[in-house]
C-alpha cells in the first residue's frame, strides 16, 4: 500500500513538474525605434532560479549605422533604478539576460526599453515602455 501511494505522489509531482514547465515558455518580442532595434524572446524564470527574474534573449541591433550612435537595451525591476546592457555602434550584439529583484525569491515586474543614445546635448530617443508582469 505505501509502495502504491508513494508511486501516486511521485507521478503527481512529475505531471505536476511539467505543468509548470509548459507555463514557463518563450515569448516573441520585439522593440524598435529610430536607428534601433531588438528583436528576441522572453520568458519567466522558476521561482528559485534567478530569483524567478525575466530571461531576454535576442539581438541588439543598430539599425542606423551611419548616424554614428550607439544602442542600448533598458530594464528596470519594480522598485529599482534603470540597467543599461550597451550595443555596439553598427553592429547587432547578441543579449541573454536575466532581471531579477535580489532581495526577493519571485520577480513580479519588469519594464524594458529599446533606445539610442544620442550624446548629452540631445534626448536619447526609446521605443515604447513594454512592461511584463507576472501572472
Amino acid at each position: 500500500m505505501r509502495k502504491l501511494a508513494t508511486a501516486v505522489v511521485a507521478a503527481g509531482l512529475f505531471f505536476g513538474g511539467m505543468g509548470v514547465a509548459v507555463a514557463d515558455s518563450w515569448h516573441d518580442v520585439t522593440m524598435k525605434t529610430t536607428g534601433a532595434k531588438f528583436t528576441g524572446r522572453y520568458m519567466w524564470e522558476p521561482q528559485l532560479q534567478k530569483h524567478g527574474g525575466l530571461r531576454v534573449k535576442g539581438n541588439l541591433k543598430d539599425a542606423s549605422t551611419d548616424d554614428g550612435h550607439n544602442v542600448y537595451l533598458r530594464a528596470r525591476v519594480k522598485g529599482h533604478s534603470w540597467i543599461h546592457i550597451k550595443g555596439t555602434q553598427g553592429k547587432t550584439v547578441p543579449i541573454d539576460y536575466t532581471f531579477y529583484d535580489g532581495a526577493l525569491l519571485l520577480t513580479g515586474q519588469v519594464e524594458l526599453q529599446t533606445c539610442r543614445d544620442r550624446g548629452s546635448l540631445r534626448p536619447d530617443n526609446c521605443s515604447t515602455n513594454k512592461v511584463f508582469t507576472r501572472r
